[in-house]
């Protein structure tokens, strides 16, 4: 009973320090709190390419020729008091600033995701096409014996041509009476 009552501790090494408890090698570790919040880059790299797309349409320039119209237009027309942005149009150009900012490192991205997509397609246009030369070379090959063994066997016209000069040959080495012809005849 004296061991069931005394209080358990951690295994010390050889140098009597404790050490903390090992975690087991068979179970996956606890997750880590992270500083930084938690995103799936697939979920961002889409949504990345649908904004490029969208900024390569005529829509988006149509749409953004909209809004810096109505933006000069307020402020140049609208009553002072509601004016938001003054001649230079200082906001104006900090927005279209942000936009561009925002805009160019995603048209990278997306055109990196689309590099590597051409580039894995590439590579397996590559190996299909090795498949392809290989499966050809073997071919001609195979053919080419083919052609090779039917130059050794005998074909129906050629035994025929064979035939008919050895009759012809047989016709002509063979003397016929005279009598044999005009009967013949």
């Amino acid at each position: 009973m004296a061991a069931e009552e005394r209080p358990k501790s951690p295994p010390a090494g050889a140098s009597g320090i404790a050490r903390p408890p090992r975690s087991r090698l068979d179970q996956p570790k606890r997750p880590r709190r992270r500083l930084l919040p938690d995103y799936d880059p697939e979920a961002f790299g889409r949504f990345s390419e649908r904004i490029a797309r969208f900024l390569g349409t005529g829509r988006f320039i149509v749409w953004m020729t909209l809004v810096i119209i109505v933006w000069v237009l307020w402020n140049v027309f609208a009553p002072v008091h509601l004016r938001f942005d003054q001649y230079p149009f200082i906001f104006l150009t900090l927005m279209l600033s942000l936009q561009a900012s925002y805009a160019a490192p995603l048209i990278l991205l997306a055109q990196n995701r689309q590099d590597d997509r051409d580039r894995v397609t590439h590579e397996q246009d590559r190996k299909q096409n090795e498949r392809s030369i290989a499966d050809t070379e073997y071919l001609t090959r195979e053919i080419a014996s083919l052609r090779m063994g039917l130059g050794e066997v005998a074909t129906r016209d050629w035994i025929r041509s064979e035939l008919e000069d050895l009759a012809r040959d047989l016709d002509d080495r063979l003397p016929l009476a005279p009598a044999e012809r005009d009967e013949d005849r």
